[in-house]
């Protein structure tokens, strides 16, 4: 990480939630810290600043990672594609070389600029090693000093001029290939994202291919991942790209859990095979990833067609319904990706933040694709509060382990 940059200090607070989690807010940067053992854990959510460049918002992110002695573990940046050369080498200059996955989707600001941010996951006190496929960096991994992680990004299918099927096919082959060159496997598996090129033509081929690898590596008799797949294109022109987080082996103090949505059916009942969201409590904390959750009535219909203020309050209410049946709050949130497929209607979410939850801050807002052609808005989150006696009264039970 280069020490060249010159930052000008920003504005910033912070609140103890507790002696594990730390919360730090600046214009344009949110921060959780959560400290276990001898880790520190960083998520950090950067949102360009007002005439802000690549180089300005990567320079304020290695004022964070210097300040904490951080490592990179996954950033993914959200950003017109026309951008993505600019911001590499800026992120080149500033962080060095990059020896993580980094991963770049479609996702121009809605207020008009072209970078809308980047969330960025970070370790001090663990050992953070690249994972190398065909030559390209496309994961990490760690230890926390209670599970072996592994990250996987930008992991896209090694022939991207086959159909859409043979990419998908050829994406889930790729990612078999990292987990088993660093000892894990698909049921490892805890989150997945996928950014598909024109969602819209082929998501239920997407599905039937997805369903098809979870059947082959026996997903479905261990843990369904949590999941976002959204509609966004890539720099390299392939179908799709994809990203995964593997937890391997937890010890008997990790307990890792689907949690399902109390407004919503399951998602394989009409096709999509994810869980609603999984829970990962260790003895310190809970950390809850909700997949990306768009309006979607309990049966599994889309509702209020065209309608994007009431889209977005029922989607919201379904998020607040998982966060609050695992006793968690907007204010708990570590990272959200809000996807609308209008950019005029990032107003209409601004505006329900602020009525409904002014404390939801690490929230990048974004131009994508949802699945269905009548949805205009998702939003995917994760959050983490400190482990209680209350909170391991109600800890979720636990499915076939991962």
């Amino acid at each position: 990480m280069s020490g060249r940059s010159l930052i000008v200090p920003l504005r910033s607070t912070a609140t103890a939630v507790s002696p594990s989690i730390r919360r730090e807010h600046s214009p344009g940067l949110q921060l959780t810290l959560l400290r276990h053992r001898r880790v520190r854990e960083l998520h950090l959510t950067l949102r360009s600043l007002p005439g802000e460049s690549a180089a300005g918002l990567s320079r304020r992110l290695v004022r964070v990672l210097q300040k904490h002695r951080a490592a990179i573990v996954k950033q993914d940046c959200f950003g017109a594609l026309a951008a993505y050369p600019d911001s590499l080498r800026a992120f080149r200059e500033s962080l060095g070389p990059i020896r993580w996955p980094l991963t770049w989707a479609d996702g121009a600001d809605c207020g008009g600029g072209t970078l809308a941010g980047c969330h960025v996951l970070a370790m001090c006190g663990a050992e953070v090693q690249p994972v190398r496929l065909e030559g390209r960096i496309v994961g990490t991994t760690f230890h926390d000093g209670a599970s072996r992680h592994c990250f996987v990004g930008n992991l896209r299918p090694a022939n991207i001029h086959g159909s859409r099927a043979d990419q998908s096919r050829r994406a889930y082959a790729s990612l078999d290939a990292v987990l088993q060159r660093v000892g894990m496997s698909a049921t490892h598996v805890v989150r997945t994202w996928f950014f598909l090129d024109h969602i819209l033509d082929w998501y239920d081929t997407f599905n039937e291919v997805r369903a098809e690898y979870f059947r082959r590596r026996r997903v479905f008799d261990h843990l369904v991942p949590a999941s976002t797949g959204i509609g966004a294109s890539n720099p390299a022109g392939a179908a799709l790209v994809l990203g995964a987080w593997a937890i391997q082996p937890p010890e008997d103090r990790v307990r890792i859990a689907e949690v399902s949505s109390p407004l919503q059916c399951p998602a394989p009942d009409y096709g999509s095979c994810f869980s609603r969201a999984v829970e990962i409590g260790t003895p310190h904390s809970r950390h809850l990833l909700v997949s990306g959750t768009a309006s979607i009535e309990p049966g599994g219909r889309s509702a209020h067609d065209g309608d994007i203020t009431s889209q977005i309050a029922l989607t919201m209410r379904v998020v607040r319904g998982i966060l609050n049946a695992r006793g968690m709050r907007f204010r708990d949130a570590t990272r959200a990706s809000a996807y609308l497929k209008r950019p005029g209607d990032a107003p209409a979410f601004a505006a329900w933040c602020r009525r409904h939850a002014p404390s939801l801050r690490p929230v990048l807002t974004m131009q994508a694709e949802v699945c269905r052609d009548e949805l205009l808005f998702e939003i995917e989150l994760d959050a983490v509060v400190p482990v209680s006696p209350s909170s391991r009264r109600t800890a979720p039970k636990v499915s076939a382990a991962v």
